[in-house]
């Protein structure tokens, strides 16, 4: 595995404080490339991965906290570009970047926050959970790429300096088909539009359609033939992340419920004093705890040994969570809840828990797969 730059390592507590002293000086409503230059010039991103820096491997707590401290701008698109880049863009880059060219030059950019990367994976001309399926094509020529075809809903698009688009080199379903290149967003033949959406505005969320685009040789990530091993790595350490966020952006929605039901009244009595109110949040309170417990037992066996059984199993309990939790909150915060960016607003932006990375009946397929593993795990 190819090595990152040197960083000192740093305990989660003192990385989650630092990141939260370079936040703090980030104005409220910056964009998603003003936050990845902030936490890049800081050192927060590097401050990821463990050993010093000398692996891709991100360090479950140092991301637990980074994501934490990020969630709590309240930005959910903002955090969704950093959790995309950070569990799955970067490692991704710097496993496969030599000593020198464009994947290294992307990936010290990026860590650096000089630039953003979007991981440009679903395709235009398939439905997102089958990517064997995907049109996107590249030739690999005796001196150069050309690479024509379309990526949909993809995170960071629009203020990206690379794309990281996975591609088709020959025809076929096999995994070995597909290879991923390097793509300058401002290439010749790259047109980028905004989806048309009004949820996750701060993620930056486009449409890409690549047009006859001309690369050179070196701008293949890793070995041709290897995109869809490398992605499947990746994609674990992805949905780690994305159960860390739910943990995250949960807890801080009910912190947020608790202390609007306190202030709440009925007949002289605060509302959070009501029996059904109190076990009906202390259930969503126990289910957070349980998902935070399974990230704690199940991340390390993520990143070091990409076990992608237990990333399904994360993956999963995110998406049973997040919505059903939410979903209490906005109820229990009754018309308060319908306010600009408030809890009902909230929980529709969190459907992406249960989408992005996989859809949660799809991989609950794959813990199903596996139950064989997870009974003995749970028997010993």
């Amino acid at each position: 595995m190819s090595s990152l730059p040197q960083t000192e390592p740093a305990f989660p507590a003192s990385h989650r404080s630092r990141a939260a002293t370079t936040l703090a000086a980030v104005p409220p409503q910056a964009t998603a490339s003003q936050v990845w230059r902030a936490l890049g010039t800081a050192g927060n991103l590097r401050d990821l991965y463990d050993g010093g820096g000398t692996t891709a491997a991100l360090d479950p707590e140092r991301l637990a906290g980074l994501l934490a401290v990020v969630d709590a701008r309240g930005d959910n698109g903002v955090t969704l570009s950093v959790l995309v880049q950070t569990a799955s863009a970067l490692p991704m880059l710097a496993a496969c970047a030599s000593r020198t060219g464009p994947v290294r030059q992307a990936l010290e950019e990026a860590l650096s926050g000089v630039s953003l990367v979007a991981l440009a994976a679903t395709d235009g001309a398939a439905a997102g959970s089958d990517l064997t399926g995907l049109g996107t094509e590249v030739t690999i020529g005796p001196d150069e790429l050309l690479l024509t075809g379309g990526k949909r809903w993809i995170t960071t698009a629009c203020e990206a300096d690379w794309l990281l688009v996975l591609a088709r080199h020959r025809p076929g379903r096999h995994f070995t088909s597909f290879t991923w290149v390097l793509v300058p967003a401002t290439a010749p033949g790259v047109h980028i539009r905004p989806a048309d959406t009004g949820l996750l505005t701060g993620s930056a969320t486009g449409h890409v359609e690549l047009t006859q685009v001309r690369l050179p040789l070196d701008h293949v990530v890793g070995r041709p033939g290897r995109g869809m091993v490398t992605f499947a790595r990746y994609m674990g350490t992805e949905r780690l992340a994305g159960a860390l966020w739910t943990v995250a952006l949960t807890s801080r929605v009910l912190a947020d419920t608790k202390e609007r039901l306190i202030r709440r009244h009925v007949d002289g009595r605060p509302l959070w004093h009501n029996d059904a109110v109190r076990q009906r949040y202390a259930a969503c309170l126990v289910q957070v705890r349980q998902l935070r417990a399974l990230c704690e037992s199940l991340g390390e066996r993520v990143v070091r040994r990409q076990d992608l059984a237990a990333a399904a199993l994360l993956k999963s309990a995110a998406g049973l969570v997040a919505d059903p939790v939410l979903a209490a909150c906005a109820q229990l915060q009754g018309a308060e809840g319908f306010a600009r960016d408030g809890a009902q607003h909230i929980r529709s932006e969190a459907a992406v828990l249960g989408i992005g990375g996989g859809v949660t009946e799809l991989v609950l397929g794959t813990v199903a797969d596996n139950v064989d593993t997870v009974l003995a795990e749970l028997r010993s």
